[in-house]
Parts: C-alpha cells; structure tokens; sequence
C-alpha cells in the first residue's frame, strides 16, 4: 500500500482550515451579526449562536486565530497520515 507524505498532507490540511477560516471572516465581514448568527444557525441545526459569535475581534486576534487554526490543521493532517501509515504497514492474509 502506499504511504502518505505526511508533511505535505499536514500541509494540505492546514491550508484548507485556513481557507475556511478565511472564508468566516469574509462571511462575518459581508453579512453582518445577523447574517452570520443565522448562517451557523442553520450550519449547526439550529444551535443559538447568538450568544457566542462576537463582531469586534481586532486584526491581531484574528491573524493569532489563522495561525492557530493552520498549526491545528496541519497536525491533525499529520497525524491522519501517520496513522494511515503505521496500518498501512501492518498486512492483512
């Protein structure tokens, strides 16, 4: 079986929950308190965001926040990858 890289899928996985985090900011910046409690409403199946989403983050929370969401991606993907791995390694009969 082949082996994933795991780096490159750490990366790979890092970079997509940047995006998305990205993509909330544009959303939060767009839309608007409402727009955006409604929006993670209907994403969470009615869950009252209400109370938690917040609308005044400054610029250097929100960089601390893609950089901490980048790091936890990227070692969730490469910890997938490792453990992909380490069964991969093992045969089955």
């Amino acid at each position: 079986m082949k082996k994933l890289n795991v780096k490159k899928l750490g990366l790979a996985f890092g970079s997509t929950a940047s995006l998305l985090y990205l993509g909330c900011v544009l959303l939060m910046l767009s839309v608007g308190q409402e727009g955006t409690v409604a929006f993670f409403n209907t994403l969470l199946h009615g869950f009252d965001t209400s109370a938690v989403i917040r609308m005044d983050i400054p610029w250097w929370e929100a960089l601390m926040g893609i950089v901490q969401t980048f790091i936890l991606g990227w070692l969730t993907g490469a910890l997938v990858a490792a453990i992909y791995n380490i069964g991969s390694d093992q045969h089955t009969a």
